[in-house]
């Protein structure tokens, strides 16, 4: 019998892209960027209806980037072209995960976003004080698009209002009953995003016809310790530095400027809102080679339930600090100040098991510092079977004294440890006291755990 994969090798034939089906074809579409789309359409005058076709490639691409996570047809009340949507969108993406307030935060600095149906939300988090693991989640920070393609965003700044995605899309609510400020968010790289009061909004413009504005690159400094005041309150800004400089070479130059500065103090007056920094929390999640990464949340030694960070830096060492408490307050700063960590290594190397008997000793006689209401927790079973490496750590203290830098691998010069268990979370202890603090994930696969 002929095989029929010869008879094609003889017959040279060959399958360009263009014999594919248009279904198949978009599918292979929807992997591109726009500018590689773009690129593509210069190929072909069949290619350039294709590529500007909004209902199939355009969606498809949108499709399959966000539709597993969000509702790609509800976005603007499904009235918005779909380039819009996914230019949108792709600058927003990067907002998804834990974000931290700059300055002196009133509220719980720590936000999380993550997407609806129709737009994305952004809340405050804080632990919960039922006794147990519970995470607060209130709303913070509303953002979607109009019918008209414009960016609709609100601020919940006490936490309380229900608003629901239709109101939301058309920005027609009665916003203002709810304590709702509309406010322009803008992006700064990947790591920063100030978000202002929108004035415009409130003297009458159509919703979201202040968009906000991206910053792509360019920022090559530190954010954590950017140091910035609101803008247009800053004298170094640009207008003011041109208004300052016109003033004194035109005619009538400190009339206009007494002017302008009384419409800026009106202006303040009105405004129920000061600009907010955020900056973002990287690498908030534990990955195989970073077990301890991210996000935590345990026992304080006020015993209240509270937030901890664990870090990684460049050389492969480990500190952990603290980020919030069950108050709400923030236990460090996110400008760059050194706060003194609840434990740190220079080697991140784990033992595992079987252990030796003094470490094995040494974890059975302590006592686990877990919620009250987290008896079911799977490290009721307190033996050493539950463990699968062990980390020797050392105290805050420490870093004062530079000898002791090098002593963090020595079991027995070593100050404390951390206690891996088999499910992936961990526990730390110290030789000074009897606990070990259990600690477990504030979010699992982009999404909050335990909200009360």
């Amino acid at each position: 019998m002929e095989d029929p994969k010869l008879h094609i090798e003889e017959l040279n034939d060959t399958v360009s892209f263009s014999d594919f089906p248009e279904d198949v074809q978009l599918c292979i579409l929807s992997f591109l960027t726009p500018p590689e789309i773009s690129s593509f359409a210069c190929t072909s005058k069949r290619f350039v209806s294709l590529c500007k076709n909004e209902g199939k490639l355009w969606f498809s691409m949108c499709e399959r980037r966000w539709g597993s996570r969000t509702q790609i047809k509800k976005w603007g009340g499904g009235k918005i072209t779909y380039r819009n949507l996914y230019q949108t969108l792709s600058r927003w993406e990067n907002l998804i995960g834990f974000w931290r307030q700059g300055g002196q935060a009133t509220s719980p600095p720590l936000i999380f976003f993550e997407w609806g149906p129709s737009f994305l939300t952004g809340s405050r988090v804080s632990p919960a004080k039922d006794g147990g693991y519970g995470v607060v989640k209130a709303p913070f920070l509303w953002m979607s698009l109009s019918p008209e393609g414009q960016v609709v965003n609100f601020l919940d700044p006490e936490g309380r209002a229900e608003i629901s995605a239709a109101e939301l899309c058309s920005g027609r609510g009665n916003f203002s009953d709810k304590d709702l400020v509309p406010v322009n968010l803008s992006l700064m790289g990947k790591t920063h995003f100030v978000v202002e009061e929108d004035m415009n909004f409130r003297n009458g413009a159509r919703p979201g016809s202040s968009a906000a504005v991206s910053i792509e690159g360019g920022i090559g400094e530190e954010l954590i310790g950017y140091e910035s005041g609101s803008p247009g309150t800053s004298p170094s800004s640009p207008s003011e530095i041109y208004q300052y400089f016109a003033n004194r070479t035109s005619p009538g130059g400190d009339r206009a400027s007494r002017r302008q500065r009384r419409r800026e103090k009106e202006k303040q007056l009105r405004r129920k809102l000061e600009s907010q920094h955020f900056v973002k929390i990287v690498d908030c999640s534990p990955t195989p080679a970073r077990p301890l990464q991210g996000l935590w949340k345990g026992i304080f030694d006020d015993m209240n339930l509270g937030f901890y960070l664990v870090a990684y830096d460049d050389i492969g060492g480990i500190s952990c600090q603290k980020v919030c408490d069950s108050s709400g307050h923030c236990c460090s700063s996110t400008r760059v100040v050194r706060q003194h960590p609840v434990f740190w290594t220079t080697d991140p190397t784990f033992s595992e098991s079987p252990f030796l008997p003094e470490e094995e000793n040494l974890y059975n006689s302590r006592i686990h510092l877990r919620p009250n209401a987290s008896a079911d927790h799977i490290h009721q079973l307190t033996g050493i079977e539950v463990v699968s490496h062990i980390l020797c750590i050392n105290l805050s203290y420490d870093l004062a004294v530079p000898y002791m830098i090098r002593t963090t691998t020595n079991p027995v010069q070593a100050q404390g440890r951390v206690w891996q268990y088999r499910d992936g979370t961990f526990g730390f202890g110290f030789l000074q006291d009897s606990f070990i603090r259990d600690l477990k994930h504030v979010a699992e696969n982009g999404c909050l755990i335990d909200i009360m």
